[in-house]
């Protein structure tokens, strides 16, 4: 998700449309009010809190980190607003958003996102941000297969999209070691500092994903009885 769906001058039209949306819905799913903290080997992934902001921002403003994706908010106040931001889209059932928490600290050092593409959520476009200290750590594979098993078993999504520039040789890499398939290259589709750069489209399916998950607890089971 390189073109990120926050923007500040969103502010007052959400947080009116937000207000109408809550008063006129009843039952809501219980991640709509707040999102459960998700525990991995090496990270957790957490609701986003204001104060997060400060963290954020040291970790993704970077030119290193921001290279590839959309300019991430450019103070600390903006990455506030982003933060509230989050939580009226989650609200209403269009976003969730994800701090990245490495094991035995608190402070966020990423995000993962997912949006509806859909009504129902049946088909969804994620993407994620990291500190460039935790590249290579394990952190960030971690931290994906939470947000993929979170979108297929809790949001109920079917088809579960990605975008990544071509030039991402980091990013395209992450994405195939999870077992996403490239479906195609959309070109000139991301506008990064006056220039269109291509993007790849890399998809997981629901059935792709659970199949996969099944044949590793073959394995181990197997590899156990051996």
């Amino acid at each position: 998700m390189e073109k990120m769906p926050y923007s500040p001058e969103l502010d007052v039209a959400e947080t009116m449309r937000t207000t109408e949306t809550r008063s006129s819905e009843s039952g809501l799913a219980s991640w709509r009010d707040r999102l459960p903290t998700l525990v991995g080997r090496s990270v957790t992934l957490r609701e986003l809190r204001t104060s997060d902001a400060p963290a954020l921002f040291a970790a993704l403003a970077t030119e290193q980190v921001s290279r590839f994706i959309s300019p991430p908010p450019s103070t600390v106040e903006g990455f506030e607003k982003f933060i509230a931001w989050t939580h009226r889209q989650r609200s209403v059932g269009q976003y969730v958003c994800f701090a990245v928490v490495p094991k035995g600290s608190d402070r966020a050092v990423g995000i993962f996102q997912i949006r509806s593409l859909e009504l129902a959520f049946e088909t969804a476009e994620w993407g994620f941000a990291l500190a460039s200290e935790f590249w290579g750590t394990g952190a960030f594979i971690d931290g994906a297969e939470q947000a993929i098993e979170f979108a297929f078993e809790t949001l109920g999504v079917h088809r579960l999209e990605a975008r990544a520039a071509v030039r991402n040789g980091r990013g395209n890499g992450a994405l195939r070691k999870l077992g996403a398939v490239q479906e195609c290259v959309l070109r000139r589709s991301f506008l990064k500092n006056g220039e269109y750069l291509d993007q790849a489209l890399w998809t997981i399916l629901a059935e792709e994903w659970r199949a996969n998950a099944d044949l590793a607890i073959w394995d181990e089971q197997t590899t156990l009885i051996h």
